[in-house]
Order: C-alpha cells, then structure tokens, then sequence
C-alpha cells in the first residue's frame, strides 16, 4: 500500500521569502520551526495584516509575521493580556467591582472598573501583587465563540451592565467571543498571548476619573493605568525613562520658562501663548513661511466660520459632527469654527475655472482651527481645543502626481532636520475595505507613495488597509532624544472632496478632468509641535529657536555702558539679547541666566571692557573663554542664520 502524501502549504515571511508548512500548523508551530528563540519570544501571529492569537491556523499562501514585544502590535497584544490579568486580581479582591473596558494604550493598559469605594495605594499594591500570582501560574488563554443570545443572557444574569451595553452595541451578525485564563473570563474580540507567563514584570501606575465612553452624563468609573513587561529589567528601564520624561515635561517647563499658559476661565484646551512661547513660535512662522515661498507654495488665509451647510457638503457635519464647535445662528443660517482649512481651499479654488497650466497649484496656511477633544484627553499642548495647523493642499494633474509626492517628501524631511529631528519611523497606509474612489487611482496613489519612499531609499513600513477611506497616506513619526515617537507629518490623497465640490480643470484637449488632491501638514499644529520640542530640548532651545539668544552680564555697574555697548551691536546683527543690570553679583546672573536656559552668556569685566572682548559662557556646556567681541557676533550670527543644532541634553 502506497502511503498518501500530506500536501503541503506555504507561506510568506516578513522578508519576502516562502516557508512550506503543514496543513493544520499554527503561528505557535511556525515560530517553533524557525528557531527556539523565536519561539520562546513570540506573543502573536499577523497574517494578513489582521492580528490574531498564536494557536490560530496559518492559511496557504499567507503573508505572515510572528510579533514579539520588539513589535508594535506584539506589544499591544501584551498589555491587552496584562489588562486581563489586572480584572482578574480586581475581582478576585473586590468582588462587588463591575467591568467595563480594558484596552492597551501607547505605554502600557488600563481598566475601567465601576465601583462605589475609591481603589486607594495600598489597593494597588494588592492588586499588583495578585498580578504577579497569576502571571507566574503561567495560565493559557483559550477563546471560545458563543452565539449572541447566550451570551446577552448571561452577562444580564452576572449584573454586567457595561458589558450588555457593549454586546448590543455590535453590528449584527459580529463574532461574539469571550477570552479566559485560570479563573477570569470575559467579553474580548482578542487577540491574546498564548499565556500569562511571558508578563514578567508589572507596576500599576496610578488611578484616574473617567466617565463611561467619555460621556459626562454617564457614570464616573474608576481606571487603573499600569505597565508591564517580559522581564523586569525592562520595566526598571521604563520607570527610569518615566522619570527622566518627568524632568522634560513641556507642561512643568512652559510654566518654569514662562512660554505659555492654560486658563480654566477661558476654556480648557485653549492656549495662551505668553512673550517667550511666542518668539519662539514667530521664529517657526516666519521660517515655515520662508521654506513654503521658496518651495513653490503660495501662503493663503481663510475665516473661522463657516455655514453649516459647507460642512454638509464636505462631510464634516456627517461624520465629525461630535468634534466641531458650534459659533451662532446669523441670517437665518448656522454657523460653525472650522475643524479643518480643506473646504476653504476648494473654495478658493473654484473662484475660477482652472486651466492644466496653472497646476500644480500648492497652497499653504497656518490656519487655526477648534475641534471638540473630551476632557480627559486633553494634555498640555499636546493634545487642544484649538490650534493652528501647518496646513497645505496640492491640486495637481494625474501626471504631475509623481513628481509632487516626491518633493513633498524631500520638503518634509529637510523641513524636520532643521529642527534636529533627523530620526524617524514612516508608514505607508494603504486602501481599506471601504473606501470610495476608483481602485485604480488608489493604486496609482499607492505606487506614487511608495516609489518617493524608495527613490529616497527610506526605510518603511507597511500598513496594509490602514488608510482613510478617501485616500492612502503616509504618516512621519519623529523620534525625540528619549527615544519616543511624534507623529507630526502627514502626505495624505483625497479622492471624496474632489468628488463633493465637483472640482475641475480644463485640459489640453479642452475636457473638464477632477484634479489630485493631496493634504499635507509638516508639523502637524504648532501647539503639539512646540510640545514636542520642548521635551525634546528639555527647554535648551537651539540658538536660533531660543526666546533669549544671549544675555549680557556686567560684572559691576562700572562695565554697564560696554556691556549696552555689546548688547546693541549683537541686536543690530540681528540677536535677541537681553542685558542683566541687576544690582546682584555675578554669580547670581549665571545662575538665573542657567535657570531661564539661555544658550549664550557673555560676561564683562574691566578687562573685556578694556580689550573689547566677551568672556563666554554657554548653557549647560560652562566657560568657553575669551572672545573678540566682533568674532562673537560673527559666530553667533553665523549660528543662527544656519540653524546649527547641538545635540540636546
């Protein structure tokens, strides 16, 4: 008898190569037949672009990845995962608590639990230590699918509100399916790790108010935010980079150095800018806009408000109608604040019929705009009610696509650079299941993102689905001296608001075609940006972003008339200096001068004042000595007129 042969599948691995494998095989097979290491290490599978547990079934001809804690989504499937184990420990010690949501987030989970007495320190110490209990039992997640009348039936006879408003809440038909480990179960779409035992470490960070779906005629719950991680020399890592993070918060440092403020009477998330915050932001205007006239862009302004009716047409009012500000009710028609600057700039664009020898037409604006952020997200600078974005559209021909996603990109980097950020990660996200457009301009689009990507030789990665339903993108995501990532610059396509506002322009054969549309933020806001480079610099702004380039400090009165002297010639070449005529000693003008972190001290004496020089101090670096006083304005001007960028501390 002649024995039948198994056929064998294959699959695709991250690097393009086929791997054949076993009908029935799982991501936990696979990673084992790559290598041990990888499979002590993996914590899920993606197949597909779609994330799922590592007991799953590969497909034949599957693009396949096993994530570890080094990926994204791996580290997303952890916390998730940690967050279980959390409710586990919370009911096991407060029995009476009631469950609501537990999703990871950028560093770490949380919990969302409803429950009458406040969880106090000493509770999360308890609950902490019940996390490591489970965690060590090494427990397996198991998945099981449950029709949708069982399941209602039974979290309404455990007394789980939260969790019968989620069930309900679901599309019909969606897969119900509950997720459970040693004595813990619940309502979860997953994915999970295949155990508790990779969760090594853990540290329940602190607790916080927030109401049910963030909606403040709803129940206030309680959240309980913590970390975990493979192995506690990472978690030590994490705390100490929390701490380090602390020292470089934009919210402690705006109020020390004075740049900016947040005033509960005006309105939450609306932002002050004092003297000092706007320098600094006159400095980035003034070279944004330097950069965009050279670049080949046109600056434009639009208003504040619109008619409602002109965020019906765009889709605003459809589909992001929750976010926007309402302002009045005038001539019998509703007013709105401007979420975005998109519709304006159609608008001018229509206010004439446009031939294909003015496009591409680049229009850019630093447009403040107001969008409705709950107030439990709000977070300094970082995250507003109303800023202004560094905003642009491209109205381009089919033809010229190429050739602009290309110098947009170049522009976004070079722009980035010259601020210090020259470390960065790039995703590209391409076509959703729903999206509107021909599939062939979305692939058109695709390969024009991808072909600027790999003419410029940038590392990137793939998003597979990930992008709006009116166009693909790619997002630049900074990394700051801490090792964090900002997203800050966004080339996006739009195919819908062409469509919407019936946008055309007349080719060369004389027919009327739909121009490109590509929305593209450098920046991003100048509120978020100004956050980020406040951490980043720990408020020791290169020479040419600081509020006070130099401050000039006599050492006694009687040097004061050459120290005015020093101060008016730097100011001259263009300085912002300040002069310290304080009747104070030298010692404490340093220091006030190191408190207030301006880059440049220059110090005079009787024996500068007699030769003309400057004993110069730099901020954080100390004494550089004596210098000519017309070399120091020489270098000085030379720095800042080349936006030099010293490494930041």
């Amino acid at each position: 008898m002649v024995e039948s042969k198994v056929k064998q599948m294959q699959v695709v691995l991250p690097d393009g190569s086929r791997r054949d494998v076993t009908p029935g095989n799982t991501g936990a097979d696979l990673a084992s037949a790559i290598g041990p290491g990888l499979a002590r290490a993996a914590l899920a599978l993606k197949m597909n672009g779609r994330i799922c547990d590592l007991s799953t079934p590969l497909e034949d001809g599957a693009a396949v990845a096993i994530l570890t804690f080094r990926d994204p989504e791996g580290r997303e499937v952890f916390w998730h995962s940690s967050a279980h184990v959390m409710a586990q420990a919370v009911l096991e010690l407060f029995p009476e608590t009631k469950l609501a949501i537990g999703p990871p987030i950028d560093e770490g989970f949380y919990y969302d639990f409803d429950r009458a007495t406040p969880f106090a320190p000493e509770d999360l110490l308890k609950i902490e230590s019940r996390m490591a209990e489970i965690a060590k039992g090494n427990h397996a997640f198991s998945c099981t699918e449950v029709p949708y009348a069982e399941a209602l039936k039974e979290l309404r006879a455990g007394d789980e509100p939260y969790k019968v408003e989620i069930l309900e809440g679901l599309p019909e038909g969606e897969r119900i399916t509950y997720y459970a480990h040693d004595t813990f179960k619940d309502l979860c779409r997953g994915p999970h790790l295949p155990t508790t035992g990779p969760i090594k470490s853990c540290k329940l960070m602190s607790t916080a108010a927030a109401y049910w779906r963030g909606d403040s005629s709803r129940p206030m719950l309680q959240r309980i935010y913590g970390v975990s991680y493979p192995d506690k020399k990472m978690l030590k890592e994490y705390l100490q980079r929390l701490e380090d993070a602390k020292a470089r918060d934009h919210r402690k440092l705006g109020k020390e150095l004075d740049l900016y403020s947040i005033h509960e009477e005006a309105g939450p998330g609306l932002v002050f800018w004092h003297p000092k915050g706007a320098r600094v932001r006159c400095v980035i205007e003034d070279y944004w806009r330097e950069r965009h006239f050279s670049g080949g862009y046109e600056v434009v302004f639009s208003p504040h408000i619109a008619k409602s009716g002109l965020w019906d047409t765009s889709g605003h009012t459809g589909f992001y109608k929750d976010s926007m500000f309402g302002a009045m009710k005038v001539d019998q028609g509703d007013y709105l604040l401007k979420p975005m600057n998109c519709p304006f700039h159609i608008l001018m664009y229509k206010s004439s019929l446009r031939s294909y020898r003015e496009l591409p037409i680049r229009w850019a604006e630093l447009g403040t705009v107001y969008r409705y952020e709950l107030p439990g997200v709000l977070h300094g600078l970082l995250r507003v009610r109303g800023f202004t974005q560094d905003d642009a559209h491209i109205f381009c021909t089919p033809e010229q696509m190429d050739d602009e996603i290309l110098e947009v990109l170049r522009f976004t980097l070079s722009m980035l650079a010259d601020f210090g950020f020259n470390d960065y990660k790039i995703f590209l996200s391409t076509r959703p299941e729903k999206a509107i457009g021909d599939p062939k301009d979305w692939k058109a689009a695709e390969l024009a993102l991808r072909q600027a990507l790999e003419h410029e030789e940038l590392e990137f990665s793939v998003d597979e689905g990930g992008g709006a339903f009116y166009g693909p993108k790619i997002d630049v995501s900074v990394k700051d001296v801490m090792g964090r990532l900002w997203q800050c610059s966004t080339i996006q396509f739009d195919f819908s608001l062409p469509e919407r506002f019936g946008m055309e322009y007349v080719d060369r054969d004389g027919s009327r075609k739909r121009p490109y549309m590509i929305h593209r933020a450098l920046l991003g806001s100048l509120e978020r940006f100004f956050g980020i480079l406040i951490e980043h610099y720990a408020g020791n702004f290169p020479l040419w972003l600081a509020p006070v380039q130099a401050i000039v400090i006599p050492i006694t009165d009687q040097q004061l008339d050459y120290a005015k002297d020093v101060s008016t010639v730097l100011k001259d070449a263009g300085l912002r200096v300040e002069l310290n005529d304080r009747n104070e000693g030298l010692g404490a003008k340093i220091r006030l001068a190191e408190t207030q972190k301006i880059p440049v001290m220059l110090v005079v004496g009787a024996r500068e004042a007699e030769s003309r020089t400057v004993s110069m101090r730099r901020h954080t670096s100390g004494d550089e000595g004596a210098v000519d006083l017309d070399d120091c304005v020489r270098d000085l001007k030379e720095e800042n007129l080349t936006r030099a960028v010293r490494s930041p501390k």
